[in-house]
């Protein structure tokens, strides 16, 4: 029997993670030649890359001193909460990784707050030791107190600590004294963590994460919680709602370094691949072809949010994308459901379209960023937060947003957030920078993130997670300017938009394709204005002074996807294609839109 040892990784976005996996994949291989940590393994998938944040929970394994590690790379990102709570079942032990200026965050606060439930017992890294302004001695005192209101036992909160820089790739049980490697940390592991229960008796194994091979198809990955599992075996399927199938295990595989190798037989407290299984979920349980014992299957959080998904049916439908038509919409997010556990999808209001269901507004755009880039053309329509009826009173869901930002724009920024129902709960200085702590609905956090990093010249730090839910607490005020909307199809001409300056800031540049009902710009005042953009100059013959001077325009405005999907009104979608990404009306025929309203208002 192997010793093992199963860790998980809780870290907040950008504090490190990645890089010290890596690290300790180097070490474990004594890959001299590759001391140039040039380019990240662990984050593989292009989206994760720019974002800089792990989406997808991933498992790798290294030897140490003759010891299986297996270590799972958990999302710090609440909006991925399914993908957390399936990585933690898999551990025996937790790294809570910390950066040594920043300190606790919010993302880190949600998934040691589930470790600890769980009962792991972390270890603590404080990384980026060598960072100006570190201040680790202050760090670990705040991980104390946060783990401590967290309601940690006496034994989860006498952990160790190990300081260091992954990025330097060395890691010390004191932060002024650094070593040459990450041995301090290795061993730390090996003693704190411990290794899984051998529970003898039949084979059960909860499936836990999915995998597809495009040879094999789908692969269930999860921990054997009891017995042993051989390839080619004869197992019972446990599925919810007491559903029993009798299948067969083709293959099994083990975690080796960043790949797969064949096994032919995995003990218990391995974490492991099974392929052959056909129909399975996340939750379901691979257990004994006799007498089949179900494990109880994974709770995750409900979604927060929903939002219309649609086909694109604008006039330049099909210009770009390879799958449009509603047939591979479907397809594609029933594809999702089976590995995006906090994800829902509902038939929309016609045939369509989709009502898609999930945790914030990050979640459902990284699916929509990752379908463009598949080749899908789609419209989404405005994030609508989804309430809840308790005790007959209508409820909402309230998030905990964290703020650091430089002291003088602190005013700028509480009032911002109190106006749109926010409540002010910490404030404290931090060198120069202050961190504020607020408690503010779901709704509320619409858009605010790129009004508070235009408000503090970019200056600001914001994260937030879910609380739980309140009572509902009033309208709040949204988005009081209207809209510039095309009344042609046409090019974008620079002489129009240079006369129509005055009325807004435009969102297009001059020699861009639009559409009539197409958004092109923002209006100074709080109702829409139908503009002419492709208008050009008349030519005569005669010459005047000062008629060919050169126009200049100011850059127009561009929005990340989260940013226009935070920034759509009502009446308004985003069209997304695999190259472009426009804002438009719901209905783009001027007369038709006030035909509507009138009605309306009738």
């Amino acid at each position: 029997m192997q010793d093992i040892r199963n860790i998980a990784i809780i870290a907040h976005v950008d504090h490190g993670k990645t890089t010290l996996v890596d690290r300790m994949i180097y070490q474990a291989r004594q890959a001299r030649e590759q001391e140039k940590l040039g380019e990240l393994i662990l984050d593989n998938n292009d989206l994760e890359r720019e974002r800089g944040i792990t989406i997808l929970a991933k498992n790798v394994s290294v030897v140490y001193k003759g010891v299986k590690i297996n270590v799972i790379d958990t999302p710090g990102h609440s909006d991925f909460g399914g993908e957390v709570e399936r990585v933690l079942n898999m551990a025996d032990g937790v790294i809570l990784l910390v950066d040594a200026f920043e300190g606790c965050m919010p993302q880190t606060r949600f998934v040691l707050q589930k470790a600890i439930e769980m009962g792991k017992k972390p270890v603590l890294v404080i990384n980026k030791v060598d960072k100006l302004n570190c201040r680790p001695d202050e760090v670990q005192e705040e991980v104390f107190d946060l783990m401590f209101s967290l309601g940690a036992t006496e034994d989860q909160l006498d952990f160790r600590t190990v300081y260091g820089s992954a990025k330097q790739g060395w890691m010390s049980y004191d932060w002024r004294e650094p070593s040459s490697d990450i041995t301090a940390l290795l061993d730390t592991i090996l003693e704190v963590v411990p290794s899984p229960e051998v529970v003898e008796g039949t084979p059960q194994m909860l499936i836990s994460s999915l995998e597809y091979s495009p040879y094999v198809g789908r692969i269930a990955v999860g921990r054997v919680t009891r017995g042993t599992l051989q390839a080619g075996m004869n197992i019972t399927l446990c599925k919810r709602y007491d559903i029993q199938q009798k299948q067969k295990i083709k293959e099994l595989m083990i975690f080796d370094g960043l790949g797969k190798v064949k096994a032919d037989s995995v003990q218990c407290g391995d974490i492991c691949a099974v392929v052959g299984l056909e129909g399975f979920e996340i939750g379901d349980t691979i257990a004994d072809f006799e007498n089949p014992e179900a494990l109880p299957p994974i709770e995750v959080d409900e979604p927060t949010m929903s939002m219309l998904f649609c086909i694109n049916n604008s006039p330049f439908f099909g210009k770009e994308g390879k799958f449009v038509t509603s047939r591979h919409l479907k397809e594609r997010l029933e594809k999702e459901l089976e590995k995006n556990l906090a994800l829902r999808v509902k038939p929309g209001p016609n045939a369509d379209s989709f009502v898609v269901y999930g945790r914030g507004v990050l979640h459902l755009s990284v699916l929509i960023e990752t379908m463009r880039r598949e080749g899908f053309e789609l419209q989404v329509g405005q994030p609508k937060v989804l309430d809840k009826t308790i005790g007959g009173q209508r409820c909402e869901p309230i998030e905990m947003l964290t703020i650091d930002l430089p002291e003088e724009f602190v005013g700028r920024a509480i009032e911002m957030v109190t106006r749109r129902k926010g409540a002010l709960i910490q404030m404290e200085g931090r060198g120069d920078r202050t961190h504020l702590e607020f408690d503010i609905p779901s709704r509320g956090l619409m858009g605010l993130r790129s009004n508070l990093l235009t408000a503090t010249q970019g200056e600001a730090v914001v994260a937030h997670r879910l609380k739980g839910y309140e009572p509902y607490k009033g309208d709040i005020e949204r988005r009081t300017n209207g809209s510039l909307v095309s009344l042609e199809t046409g090019l974008s001409v620079a002489y129009s938009m240079d006369k129509l300056q005055d009325r807004g800031r435009f969102f297009i540049e001059p020699g861009v394709e639009i559409y009539e009902g197409q958004v092109v710009g923002e209006h100074t005042r709080d109702r829409d204005l139908n503009i002419n953009i492709c208008k050009t100059k008349k030519l005569t013959n005669m010459r005047a002074s000062g008629s060919d001077d050169k126009v200049m325009l100011p850059p127009p405005v561009v929005f990340s996807l989260e940013e226009a999907l935070e920034y759509i009104q009502e009446d308004e979608l985003v069209e997304v294609t695999p190259k472009s990404m426009r804002l438009r009306k719901i209905i783009l025929n001027e007369l038709e839109r006030k035909r509507k309203s009138s009605d309306f208002n009738c």
